[in-house]
């Protein structure tokens, strides 16, 4: 007996040692990939990869050498892991990792031949995502993606990105028990007029869950340009023009895109890579003019404000709540940054030295991913053309361009496919300071591009389950937040005589004429020019009665847009004589500016035999002068009976020509109708602040300084209140809280 207890015990230890050195993970396959989980160890998602045991823990091999490396060691602190890596890479492998591709559509699984090449011969890893067909489409492109370039070379996975994609559109339908493709909510500038920050943290948090549901590890977002200049068309992807409130929604976001709960330093498989856009701020565009063209490349600093514009980024992104810092990129903006540089070197953000070097990293310490905008280094064929932007170097080569960027303190190529550019430049820079300066400086942005994809879980699993993505994406709970999110973006400005709400009564909606209008990318935007109602009836008759005839209704609702005036660049005014800058007028009627500057603070091109960009005395009209027309032909119809008008905006607007019109105004930020209608009927409260001032007139649009904020006069309406920076009304007047305490200018 004493013999087999002494054998028992004997196999009983040997047991408990095998068990102790055997594996501590478990693999399941999983749509489209193979999943292993591992006790105190990392999740690994892999297909092609031999696995490596250590300790009894799972490593993926992922260089294929028979050794556990250090990249590939996920105990590792994740600088480390990175620094082991890019030493081992070729030239034409950091190459690849300096290229983010232009942008790629997702309509199916299947992979393009060009997406192919790119990520094969070129070896770019960084890939812009646009539309999809679906969150399970989405999904399984990823895999096919994150497969095949698993199986190369170092087994580096695609860093997925993507442009904001949960803004609404007003037709968007919401059914509080179901789920959508996306969560919806307003646009920035919406998110700014709640004056809730920790609504933007939750926004950021479940953006960020719904992006990594479909494959998507980096979000080029936030736009945290100090929206000083109101005519800038790119007014609506900022937090608008208060650089305290810019601030604090900067790091609530960031800090909710990156934060992966639970982990030591914040990052982790649910953390997504935030790039900040755009450095130093691409706000104060003279005359209102976007950088995107050759009309637009200068931002001019009237006022001496350059530094207020840093603020979001020094103090906001820069500075998070939560563990992992500060944002992971920045993105400097097209524009030549007028007279700023010491030097007197005028360049466009993404070549100059003093503006990433000598401030971003140097003066502010930020050592993160610097990336350009998307076609810096292309040609540019006319000051009117939509293609490259390559403002202050038009006289170089596109070679010599990325040279410039990567001397200047640049890490990546928007909008580059093509590694052929980015090895010229390293031979560049070989000539000029020799090979080992050279493998130095190009081994610093391969770390600081690693970095981003180590501290978010990437090397260790790439892939995502179609069916999870299915039931995270467009979430119900998801959903409501975005709807309540929208409810309080909305701002009343006016309310005379306690003309809102409305309950159960009959509302006349008359048609709206819709223009059709000029795209950013030079091509007509919508379907041709029509008439049609703004809303759908069906909607407005769960709330009120329908009547179509203005002489039946109890109240009329009339729903509108912002005056649309182009794009401060007229080609007919050119081929008349004239310099081809024209007004950008923030009026409905017909505007002459008179009290422009005679003289451009900025101008000169090498396609121009002038500097002086003035269009003082010009006329411009607005492509929707007929919303005015419209407010005013309802109000005459309506006779005592209130108008309600609903104006959409992406940026300020002069609205005093609407405003003795209309009984009560409501000012949206892109949502959806849906919640119009909601706020209308008494269903919810307005709660919405303006995030910038409206003007009184254009006026003082034209003599407000580009770069200073709250400089102008706000539109005074009948009942004596100003349109100003932090006001609204609630049902019961002039909102008067915590927000207006900390955030309204005396």
């Amino acid at each position: 007996m004493k013999n087999r207890a002494t054998k028992t015990v004997f196999l009983l230890l040997a047991c408990i040692t095998l068990a102790a050195c055997g594996p501590k993970w478990h693999e399941a396959g999983q749509d489209g990939f193979k999943l292993i989980t591992q006790k105190g160890g990392a999740t690994l998602g892999y297909n092609s990869a031999p696995l490596l045991t250590v300790d009894g823990y799972a490593f993926k091999d992922l260089n294929r050498n028979g050794k556990l490396d250090p990249y590939e060691d996920w105990r590792l602190p994740a600088e480390e892991r990175a620094k082991d890596l890019a030493a081992q890479l070729s030239i034409e492998e950091i190459a690849g990792l300096m290229l983010y591709s232009a942008h790629q559509a997702v309509p199916d699984t299947n992979l393009t031949d060009q997406q192919v090449k790119f990520l094969t011969e070129d070896n770019l890893r960084a890939v812009l995502v646009t539309t999809v067909e679906s969150p399970e489409v989405a999904a399984r492109w990823n895999n096919k993606v994150q497969t095949l370039v698993e199986g190369m070379g170092h087994g580096i996975p695609a860093n997925n990105s993507s442009d904001p994609r949960n803004e609404t559109a007003a037709t968007a339908e919401f059914n509080l028990g179901a789920g959508g493709r996306i969560s919806l909510w307003p646009t920035p500038l919406g998110l700014a007029a709640t004056f809730d920050p920790a609504l933007v943290k939750r926004f950021g948090q479940i953006a960020s869950e719904e992006y990594r549901a479909l494959g998507i590890a980096t979000a080029l977002s936030p736009q945290i340009d100090l929206a000083t200049e109101p005519r800038w068309s790119r007014f609506n992807g900022t937090f608008g023009e208060d650089p305290d409130l810019d601030t604090e929604m900067a790091r609530a976001y960031v800090d909710g895109f990156q934060t992966t709960p639970g982990t030591k330093d914040g990052w982790g498989a649910q953390s997504v890579n935030a790039m900040v856009k755009h450095w130093p701020s691409g706000g104060p565009e003279e005359g209102g003019r976007d950088g995107h063209f050759n009309y637009g490349k200068y931002a001019v600093y009237p006022g001496g404000a350059f530094e207020t514009h840093l603020k979001a980024f020094t103090e906001g992104a820069f500075q998070l709540e939560g563990g992992t810092g500060k944002a992971a990129a920045v993105m400097p903006y097209y524009t030549i940054s007028s007279g700023i540089d010491p030097s007197g070197d005028n360049v466009g953000n993404n070549f100059s030295k003093y503006v990433i070097t000598d401030l971003l990293r140097e003066k502010y310490g930020y050592d993160g991913v610097v990336c350009t905008d998307w076609g810096v280094t292309n040609d540019n064929r006319a000051i009117e053309a939509f293609d490259g932007k390559c403002w202050g170097v038009e006289g170089l080569s596109v070679a010599e361009r990325h040279y410039e960027v990567i001397k200047a303190g640049g890490d990546q190529f928007g909008g580059n496919n093509d590694k052929g550019p980015v090895l010229a430049a390293y031979r560049m820079w070989v000539k000029e300071f020799g090979e080992e300066s050279a493998r130095a400086r190009f081994e610093a942005s391969a770390v600081r591009l690693l970095l981003n994809s180590f501290r978010t879980g990437l090397f260790e699993n790439p892939y995502v389950n179609p069916a999870v993505s299915a039931e995270v994406v467009g979430k119900p709970e998801f959903m409501q937040a975005g709807y309540e999110a929208q409810l309080k973006s909305i701002v009343m400005v006016k309310n005379h005589g306690g003309a809102l709400p409305r309950t159960r009564s009959k509302v006349f909606v008359p048609q709206r004429y819709y223009p059709q209008t000029p795209g950013m990318f030079g091509l007509w935007m919508g379907a041709p020019a029509h008439w049609d109602y703004p809303v759908n009836r069906e909607l407005v008759e769960k709330h009120f009665d329908w009547c179509n005839s203005p002489d039946e209704a109890d109240f009329a609702l009339v729903m509108i847009q912002e005056p649309y005036p182009g794009t401060g660049y007229d080609v007919k005014d050119r081929e008349k004589g004239g310099n081809g800058y024209v007004p950008i007028s923030l009026q409905y009627r017909p505007y002459k500016a008179v009290y422009a500057r005679s003289e451009s603070i900025a101008g000169g091109d090498p396609k121009e035999d002038f500097t002086n960009r003035s269009y003082k005395g010009k006329t411009v009209t607005t492509y929707n002068e007929a919303d005015l027309d419209l407010v005013i032909r309802t109000k005459k119809q309506m006779g005592d009976k209130p108008v309600i008008v609903v104006v959409n905006l992406s940026r300020p607007a002069v609205l005093s020509e609407l405003e003795p019109y209309a009984d009560a105004v409501l000012v949206t930020f892109g949502v959806q109708n849906q919640v119009v209608l909601d706020i209308v009927s008494g269903s919810a409260e307005p709660s919405g602040l303006l995030p910038m001032q409206l003007p009184a007139d254009m006026r003082t649009v034209e003599e407000q300084q580009e770069d200073v904020p709250h400089d102008m006069r706000p539109l005074v309406d009948a009942d004596g209140y100003a349109w100003d920076f932090a006001y609204g009304l609630d049902w019961a007047g002039v909102i008067d809280d915590a927000r207006t305490a900390k955030y309204r200018k005396p």
